[in-house]
């Protein structure tokens, strides 16, 4: 196991999961890689690059969905070679779960899909470290069910991501108590995503809406809480992404969300919040 992974679910270290929503090119994920490197080991905290090969519920089918499992493979793959830092990708079916394993460190599972027992199943089977999105419409208290599939399947390391709850038409709220809850329940790792949780589902005329610039305010929240991982997307032109733009950040709104939360969590675990 990467030692960036291991940091994670032992809880040892502050990890930042971030990268573009979708893997646009081999160019952008390998720029974008390098520079959050950089940024991360500055600050000295561990780093995962996430990108996904296939974003399986876009709002309308003229959104863009990604380059597909056999070029984001590849894509993920050079990432993890020639950046030399662990990777994370989304799988949407059972059968996925086995080839994308044989390339990433982590499997995530989309929060829509976190119910789905066969796919958590078969990610649980791999043995690798799974990372399972809490559902928009969960109570975290229930993420215990979910994590129970995970272990009872045979699975290894687990994480639990808390992503905003559904709170009427196009709107999300994050209830910093779930962070807590799901640590006492599910004995995961506990990690906040910063920028979905700021996004307002299908609200920007055929595709989702946001405001990247509230994703900082919830990750220094979050951090002050108490938690194992911090997950983002980035862009370096957030307005011209593929997927996920309102959202994303950029690359010097997320080097100032990352200088926040390492001075928060540096004094959480100073009084053993974490």
């Amino acid at each position: 196991m990467h030692p960036h992974v291991a940091n994670l679910f032992n809880k040892k270290q502050l990890a930042i999961i971030a990268g573009p929503c979708v893997a646009e090119s081999t160019e952008l994920c390998l720029s974008l890689a390098d520079d959050l490197k950089k940024l991360t080991t500055q600050k000295g905290v561990s780093y995962i690059f996430k990108a996904s090969f296939d974003k399986a519920n876009r709002t309308s089918l003229s959104s863009f969905r990604g380059p597909g499992i056999d070029e984001g493979l590849y894509i993920l793959q050079r990432v993890k070679t020639e950046i030399g830092v662990p990777v994370l990708t989304d799988i949407h079916t059972p059968e996925q779960a086995a080839i994308v394993a044989a390339i990433v460190d982590i499997l995530q599972i989309p929060a829509f899909l976190c119910r789905q027992t066969d796919l958590i199943t078969a990610a649980a089977t791999t043995g690798l470290p799974v990372n399972i999105k809490k559902g928009q419409f969960l109570a975290p208290e229930d993420m215990r069910y979910v994590a129970n599939k995970h272990y009872e399947s045979g699975g290894g390391p687990l994480a639990i991501t808390e992503r905003g709850v559904s709170f009427g038409y196009h709107e999300l709220i994050v209830d910093m108590r779930s962070l807590v809850t799901m640590r006492a329940k599910t004995n995961a790792a506990i990690i906040f995503d910063a920028t979905h949780s700021v996004q307002r589902p299908s609200a920007g005329n055929g595709v989702s809406a946001g405001d990247r610039h509230l994703a900082s305010v919830l990750a220094r929240a979050a951090a002050a809480v108490g938690v194992d991982g911090i997950f983002a997307e980035v862009h370096p032109k957030p307005d011209q992404a593929l997927s996920d733009g309102p959202n994303s950040l950029s690359l010097s709104l997320f080097n100032q969300l990352l200088e926040e939360v390492v001075a928060i969590d540096a004094v959480c675990r100073k009084l053993e919040i974490v």
